[in-house]
């Protein structure tokens, strides 16, 4: 999936108001989320493997949705109520992500 395949459906699903600049960066803190947790002893890999790039675009549509309400825990206003399971990204969004472990020199 290229970057605008991923942008394409990142507007379906929080609306087409954003600029593409703002949704490639949040595209790129859910890679960077997504690289942590596979990697999480470093790599030089910088490219979200194909299997993760639809959870990519869901955690960039989280990120986006929670925009002015970061790490909030609780709010209720009008009959409405917003709860976070996590500050960042909810451990619900990193299930199914295998981390990748190797020995040293034996790559």
């Amino acid at each position: 999936m290229d970057l605008q395949e991923k942008l394409e459906m990142l507007k379906a699903i929080v609306g087409e108001d954003d600029d593409d600049d703002v949704l490639k960066v949040y595209l790129d803190l859910a890679g960077d989320v997504i690289l942590r947790r596979l990697y999480p002893y470093g790599t030089n890999n910088s490219q979200v493997p194909s299997p993760y790039q639809v959870r990519q675009v869901e955690i960039a549509a989280y990120l986006l949705n929670k925009r002015g309400a970061e790490g909030e825990l609780a709010h209720t206003e009008n009959g409405s109520s917003r709860t976070y399971a996590d500050a960042y990204v909810p451990p619900s969004y990193l299930r199914g992500i295998i981390p990748y472990a190797s020995v040293p020199g034996e790559e």
